[in-house]
């Protein structure tokens, strides 16, 4: 159970709730195991009241010996000195249970206001606590771990530990109280006749730490699987169109069924394994309820026969102690059937909360420890014999790498599939840490920048375009702190091309673009894309083959908008295609994460190599259009 001291902090915070919680759970126990002792004495008045009416010479011992709770007694106390008639008697009886019952059944309304309120509070705390945790963790993190399974885990895990915190946590303290009043009455009313009446309590306890073990297993085993069935159902909701494409929504269904049959027999099998909790509580409360007014019955008829044959005896089982017996056991019926439950639902926060605890004891690498300045960053940006592997995949995919941007300058990088471009910018945005060399701007290692302050400076365009399931407007304006003007939107809007689409739109900029922009086509969401980075008007930009899908018209106005935009900043552009370039200062050709070429279009043009041989190459495959293109940009 080591797991769960990680919610300690929580309850702690509500320590307040939690106390209060616990005096409401103690009051209202204590009013209602007053019950039986009410219940006892009007069952011995009503007994002594019929044996006189028989001339039976055990009357006057009817409550001889009975020890009552004090407020009981000064019921007693006033109903004998004021010789309150047997009728007044049952009446004043009743309304006094009536009393306790609803006070006892306040402090329970007060008790759940107060723990599981807490509980709520608690609920709402860790998975905010977890969702800022997933924030901080780095990219490489996602790597390793599906959407599925991070939200299996904020979802339903802290929803059990939640169970934890609330109903658990408040019949663990209800059973206690339980337990301790009616042990406490129980024994003072009749010590051997408790012993019996408890005597099935200790195979219970045994049963309860046999199941528990196999409960806990069972419970990960579960979990396991239900972060499993939800990825296995995400992925096949975000790949719906290539599922229908090829037609296998059979073989999706097929293996989503294989996935849901795994996790139904592991439910099943802890569903049978519950339900041996409440057919064993049943039975043992039904034994000891047999026990009560069986031993109880044998007392109380020794004792009778030795009032009879005129021994001295202490008579304490009477007709009322074994009724009194009797609802004390019924009043633990409850508690202790709810042991299991309650054993259970911990044995499942304990899992639950241990794999939060997996993700939550996960350090991020990229650590911001460079304060926030109001200076905007800038200067000269140097890969220094810098060399980066994938931890997750052990693919090296920069080697000794050695370049320098000059402030204000347009690079243009180029290579094939794997070549280590799309690495360069996830570096620089410090996405990941090189594991050699040191990465530069404004001859300050990137470590000593402020993380926020660089990610915020830096505009990065990624090849794999997301956008969120809100408006045109909210998805531009997506990077920035403040609040963007409209002007601001359509201004970035038209520099990325896409203004003029987005007027044909039925709600213009405020039309709802759907999950990661299903309702656009692959160029708009590309475009968008590109406003979103552009709206934040960076000193660096870096656009990472994010024109893939537009034709060449609308990238060749793209192109030409953005040599505009980037007047006197600092511009990476990773790509693939060629005619996409524009008065570049510098082209750098990657292979195998170092660079083969490098220089202006003239000195590669000038040189058999890799970027000659593909632009001579597009070109042939392009025609005259892109060669005019091309030409105008590059000189």
């Amino acid at each position: 159970m080591k797991q769960l001291s990680a919610v300690n902090k929580y309850l702690w915070k509500y320590k307040t709730r939690l106390f209060w919680g616990i005096i409401f759970i103690i009051l209202s126990n204590y009013f209602r195991i007053l019950a039986p002792q009410v219940s006892g004495y009007v069952v011995d008045k009503v007994t002594q009241v019929i044996k006189q009416q028989n001339g039976d010479i055990t009357a006057s011992h009817s409550t001889k010996n009975i020890s009552y709770d004090v407020l009981v007694k000064k019921l007693i106390d006033m109903v004998e000195t004021r010789q309150i008639s047997f009728a007044n008697m049952i009446i004043l009886s009743g309304i006094t249970l009536l009393i306790l019952a609803l006070l006892g059944g306040f402090f329970m309304f007060l008790m759940r206001q107060t723990i599981i309120v807490m509980s709520r509070h608690i609920e709402f705390d860790q998975k905010n606590d977890v969702y800022k945790h997933y924030q901080q963790l780095d990219v490489s993190f996602y790597k390793v771990h599906s959407t599925g399974d991070l939200m299996n885990r904020i979802a339903e895990d802290v929803s059990r530990v939640r169970m934890y915190t609330g109903p658990a946590l408040m019949y663990v303290i209800n059973l206690s109280s339980t337990i301790a009043f009616s042990l406490y009455f129980m024994f003072k009313a009749n010590n051997e006749l408790t012993i019996y009446v408890l005597a099935p309590l200790p195979i219970l306890a045994i049963a309860i730490y046999s199941v528990n073990t196999l409960i806990h297993k069972k419970s990960t085993v579960i979990q396991g699987l239900l972060s499993d069935l939800t990825t296995t159902a995400q992925e096949s909701y975000s790949g719906i169109r290539v599922i229908k494409s090829f037609v296998q929504e059979k073989a999706m269904l097929r293996f989503f069924n294989n996935s849901s049959e795994a996790y139904k027999k592991s439910a099943v099998s802890l569903a049978k394994l519950e339900a041996i909790y409440f057919p064993t509580m049943a039975l043992l409360i039904g034994i000891s309820t047999l026990l009560t007014i069986a031993i109880g019955g044998w007392y109380h008829a020794a004792e009778t026969a030795k009032i009879a044959a005129g021994l001295q005896t202490a008579y304490t089982v009477t007709a009322g102690t074994i009724t009194e017996f009797v609802i004390y056991v019924n009043l633990l019926t409850f508690p202790v059937s709810a042991i299991g439950w309650t054993a259970s639902m911990i044995q499942r926060a304990a899992a639950s909360q241990k794999r939060l605890n997996e993700f939550l004891d996960t350090k991020p690498n990229i650590t911001d420890i460079a304060p926030r300045t109001a200076t905007k960053i800038g200067g000269d940006i140097v890969f220094d014999d810098v060399t980066f592997t994938y931890a997750h995949t052990g693919i090296t995919a920069i080697k000794n790498f050695k370049l320098t941007i000059k402030q204000g300058e347009k690079i243009l990088v180029i290579g094939k599939t794997g070549s280590g471009k799309s690495t360069l910018a996830q570096l620089l945005l410090r996405f990941y840490n090189p594991d050699e060399g040191v990465i530069k701007i404004g001859n300050h290692p990137l470590q000593n920048v402020s993380l926020h302050q660089l990610r915020e400076q830096v505009s990065y365009v990624p090849q794999d375009v997301f956008l969120f399931s809100d408006t045109v407007a909210n998805n531009i304006s997506f990077g920035l702190d403040k609040k963007a003007t409209q002007e601001m939107v359509e201004e970035a809007a038209k520099f990325a091309s896409v203004h003029n689409e987005i007027l044909n739109f039925d709600k213009q900029y405020q039309t709802m673009i759907g999950e990661r922009g299903v309702t656009l086509s692959g160029g708009q969401k590309q475009r968008i894309s590109i406003a979103r980075g552009l709206i934040k008007n960076p000193e660096i930009v870096v656009f990472d083959d994010c024109l893939s899908a537009v034709d060449a018209k609308t990238e060749s106005e793209i192109v030409t908008n953005l040599y505009r935009f980037l007047q006197h900043k600092t511009a990476i552009i990773i790509t693939h295609r060629i005619f996409s370039t524009f008065r570049f200062d510098k082209i750098v050709v990657l292979e195998d994460g170092a660079i083969i070429e490098q220089g202006t279009h003239e000195q590669l043009m000038a040189q058999p190599g890799y970027y000659a041989e593909l632009y001579r190459l597009q070109l042939t495959e392009t025609g005259d259009d892109n060669v005019g293109i091309a030409s105008v940009l590059t000189d």
